[in-house]
């Protein structure tokens, strides 16, 4: 007798049982106290796994969910387990997860104020927050994309096309690419920036990792044509040791030298909710642009990133895009906004949503609580290194990164300690690299990493 396979309902149909079954397994993922780490994934094993899945008939969903839960979920690392400590960790509060439920179930999006007035409303609320603690303007605006990188890449298009603008109104003509001054220690995403748009950099060489006004005045001073020069990027909170550039004196410098001034705060940026460590920020208010990642420690889910500008205006002339089926979503209705016109993007889901009715439900003083405690926890571990005598704490935390080595070992030990971490689901902390040197480090975001995971994590460095 042939197999007989349950009756299945059409592809738009809704189907009780499968919603119950799915709904009954994101229950099960979001009462897991703590996440666990999980392990990385081995690829003939899951090829075996996978082998014939996709195919003319498809298969029981029941089947297929429970591929997923047994052999497919244990092979992802979880970046939201308070034993992640590398990269740059996320924790997402619940709340925001279960709303990005609600944001997929109903295939939400935010391309347009036409299309989706209610999510944009409710982004820009955020982008307002964001904002003003940035100390922008009241007309400061933008939208939300996908991460650090297309936020990095879409502001800089924007610096790049006005600069070149003012400076060929001026009657300026570069002999070669226009550039944009950067720190030696600024993100990879700025970089690749750079060679995506054809543009050069000018690299400004740091004083203890920190990019200064001074540094940059000097480069621009003794190159023998600043006026190809554009703009200028500081980070605010670097990925590797959480360093926060000097941003009152490098906006100082862009004013003089007539440069887009963007700041990177993709990871470091949340630190403006912080009172502990505000004051680091100073000279933010001067950004044209400005990113920070709420998927990292504004604790939204994956993928979501701000990106505010000074003036919109600006990025709405150089991201618009023309099309005659396009025509209807550009009026001149002062109150609509498009977020497709801030960024490279066209569709784009409303990502921002999870974190507005996560910020909605808790609270700022929540937000800037959770962030208050990875700094302290930070300060902590710092000083438990410092009293360590086979530890040494290569810098104090700024923010919540802290970078540290084990006197005597090798690269070599660093990773062999870093799998022995993750075999035992003691904890995922990978090595680095720091001026030249394999070496430790932790990275803080999630409110849940207790100081007695900190010291069994540094007890088997012993």
């Amino acid at each position: 007798m042939p197999e007989t396979r349950p009756a299945r309902l059409p592809m738009h149909t809704y189907d009780e049982n499968l919603a119950d079954m799915v709904f009954a397994y994101m229950r099960e993922r979001l009462q897991l106290d703590p996440v666990p780490l999980d392990h990385p994934g081995v690829k003939d094993k899951l090829d075996r796994t996978l082998d014939g899945l996709l195919g003319a008939d498809g298969n029981d969903p029941a089947d297929v969910l429970a591929l997923y839960a047994d052999h497919l979920a244990p092979a992802v690392i979880s970046c939201d387990s308070p034993r992640f400590l590398s990269f740059i960790p996320a924790a997402p509060t619940k709340a925001a997860l279960l709303f990005d439920m609600v944001v997929s179930s109903a295939s939400l999006q935010g391309i347009s104020w036409l299309e989706a007035a209610g999510a944009v409303a409710a982004e820009n609320q955020v982008l307002r927050l964001i904002a003003d603690l940035a100390g922008l303007p009241e007309g400061a605006g933008g939208c939300f994309v996908s991460g650090g990188s297309a936020g990095n890449l879409s502001a800089l298009v924007v610096a790049r096309d006005t600069g070149a603008r003012r400076r060929l109104a001026e009657g300026y003509v570069p002999s070669g690419p226009w550039r944009v001054a950067v720190s030696d220690q600024a993100h990879s995403s700025i970089g690749n920036t750079l060679r995506i748009m054809g543009v050069d950099a000018l690299v400004v060489p740091t004083a203890d990792h920190r990019l200064t006004g001074a540094a940059v005045r000097a480069a621009l001073a003794a190159d023998p044509d600043p006026r190809s020069v554009v703009g200028v990027v500081a980070t605010a909170g670097t990925t590797n040791a959480g360093i926060v550039d000097d941003l009152a004196g490098v906006g100082a410098v862009a004013d003089e030298y007539d440069l887009w001034f963007h700041v990177d705060g993709a990871y470091g940026g949340a630190g403006l909710f912080a009172p502990s460590v505000r004051a680091k920020y100073d000279g933010i208010e001067r950004a044209d642009s400005f990113v920070v990642d709420p998927h990292k420690w504004l604790f939204a889910p994956f993928d979501c990133a701000a990106l505010v500008y000074r003036q919109p205006a600006l990025a709405r002339g150089v991201h618009t895009q023309d099309a005659s089926y396009l025509d209807v979503l550009h009026t001149d209705a002062a109150e609509e906004w498009n977020p497709t016109d801030y960024a490279y993007h066209l569709t784009r889901r409303a990502r921002g949503l999870p974190l507005w009715f996560s910020l909605a439900v808790h609270g700022t003083d929540a937000y800037r609580d959770a962030i208050e405690a990875a700094l302290t926890l930070a300060r902590d571990t710092a000083r438990l290194i410092r009293e360590t005598p086979h530890l040494e704490l290569i810098r104090e935390p700024e923010l919540s990164a802290v970078l540290f080595r084990r006197r005597g070992w090798s690269a070599e030990d660093y990773h062999a300690w870093s799998q022995r971490l993750l075999a035992g689901q003691i904890g995922f902390v990978t090595p680095t690299g720091w001026e030249g040197e394999t070496v430790a480090r932790f990275a803080f975001l999630h409110p849940g990493t207790t100081p007695e995971m900190v010291r069994e994590m540094l007890d088997t460095m012993a």
